[in-house]
């Protein structure tokens, strides 16, 4: 015997995992595993087999013995009462028959049965059939209403008590009462014990439902957060660059016919637009694709920072319209997720400006940090002299409610309405105090 067969006195033995799984992975134990699946199958399927199968059981067991010994047992030297076949028949079908219904009704059961019983005491007779009460009162335990185990404990206490009186003659009365309320405590401990095991089982199997539904609503509403935020870097991407291209278009096709010159740089500005589009399209559908793509992953380019505006500006000033930026504070220190806030608060109002003002317009676009705040202006002076005003208000569509949306995740604020000296104004607030214990969002910086 090796050292570690051997366990330190006062040491509590814990069953290693290895043992436990070698135990259950045991042939005769699945084996008999599965038989008792099969077993629990057939009831759900068909319960009254078993309850008839139990009562075909028992008559073998319990009622032919009595039949073929004329009620007189041998066990014990006691004049017990002798009873013609038909009498010990309808004792037995009283105790026996009612076991059919001891699971759909088992406090009526029990009833029938323990009554049967007490009147067998009482008239001295000795049968076998007599351990249907305890059967009875298992069953009451499982699959009744507990309020009802002390009148039933007492009913089959008193009738116990008879038994014990007629055997006073081969054991005493304390001896006996002993043993028979032993035999009461274990039917209804026995009762109690699998009924709290199926009452744990179930409470585990709903727990287990439960979680998986939380787990697939949790599920589903990442997607849903993750198309959400997928739809709002699109919008941004897609208006912004189309944006770009439409006034770059129209503006290529009047210059056209009288500086071709300008009609070719224009159509440059619509190709180096499209490609950087294209370039952003990706790296934004680069987050649909496989985690596990990761040569695919390693070549997509970072978020836009706040460096990035004035490539931003100066693709709005290649369009037409005049841009005037101004920037105030230590911009360089925020971190990656603040400043693609910033950077996609900005596109989306230089592009509704663009859209909505024309290309004869001016946007003065200021972006300050002050202390734990960042405040970001942009205002346009309106489209010019002549221009088509926009059939659809600036205030509609989803614009607005992606910066507003941007900002949420920094406690931020958005207004947008018209300047007081023409055109249209919007101003955003962003709050930097970090929050303790709480990370930025996980997609707001990085590369993806």
């Amino acid at each position: 015997m090796s050292t570690d067969d051997i366990t330190p006195p006062g040491t509590a033995f814990h069953p290693s995992p290895a043992g436990i799984e070698a135990i259950w992975d045991h042939p005769l134990v699945r084996q008999v595993s599965c038989i008792g699946q099969r077993l629990r199958q057939i009831d759900r399927n068909r319960p009254w087999l078993l309850d008839a199968g139990v009562v075909v059981a028992l008559i073998p067991l319990l009622c032919v013995p009595d039949l073929l010994s004329h009620n007189r047992p041998e066990e014990f030297d006691v004049d017990f009462t002798r009873l013609p076949w038909q009498g010990t028949i309808a004792l037995q079908a009283g105790l026996v028959l009612p076991l059919l219904w001891r699971r759909r009704k088992p406090a009526p059961t029990f009833a029938v049965i323990v009554t049967v019983f007490l009147v067998e005491c009482a008239l001295g007779v000795w049968l076998r059939a007599g351990m249907a009460a305890l059967i009875a009162l298992y069953h009451l335990a499982l699959h009744g209403r507990l309020r009802h185990l002390p009148v039933a404990c007492a009913m089959l206490g008193l009738a116990l008590g008879l038994v014990a009186l007629r055997l006073r003659g081969e054991l005493s009365i304390v001896d006996g009462l002993f043993f028979l309320g032993t035999t009461v405590v274990a039917a209804v401990a026995l009762g109690l014990a699998v009924r709290v095991r199926r009452a744990q089982l179930a409470a585990l199997h709903d727990r287990a439902a439960r979680l998986e539904i939380e787990r697939d609503q949790r599920s589903q509403l990442a997607a849903a957060a993750e198309r959400t935020r997928v739809a709002r870097e699109m919008h941004d991407i897609v208006g912004h660059n189309l944006s770009v291209i439409i006034t770059l278009a129209d503006g290529g096709a009047r210059a056209a016919d009288i500086t071709p010159e300008r009609g070719k740089q224009a159509l440059l500005m619509i190709g180096d637009t499209g490609r950087q589009a294209m370039g952003e399209l990706r790296r934004t559908l680069g987050l649909l694709r496989d985690h596990h793509a990761a040569s695919d992953t390693a070549q997509l380019s970072p978020q836009p920072r706040l460096a990035d505006i004035d490539a931003l500006c100066a693709r709005i000033r290649a369009a037409g319209p005049q841009v005037v930026y101004r920037t105030s504070g230590e911009l360089d220190s925020l971190d990656r997720g603040v400043q693609l806030t910033v950077y996609r608060i900005v596109q989306e109002a230089l592009t509704n400006a663009l859209k909505h003002a024309g290309r004869d317009t001016r946007i003065d676009l200021t972006v300050t940090a002050r202390e734990m705040e960042l405040r970001i202006d942009v205002q346009d002076t309106g489209p010019g002299p002549g221009a088509t005003r926009p059939e659809h208000p600036r205030d509609q569509g989803q614009g607005l409610t992606g910066m507003r949306e941007r900002a949420a995740l920094y406690n931020g604020t958005v207004t947008a309405g018209p300047a007081p000296g023409g055109g249209w104004a919007v101003r955003v607030a962003l709050d930097l105090t970090p929050i303790t214990g709480l990370p930025r969002p996980a997609h707001a910086g990085g590369t993806q």
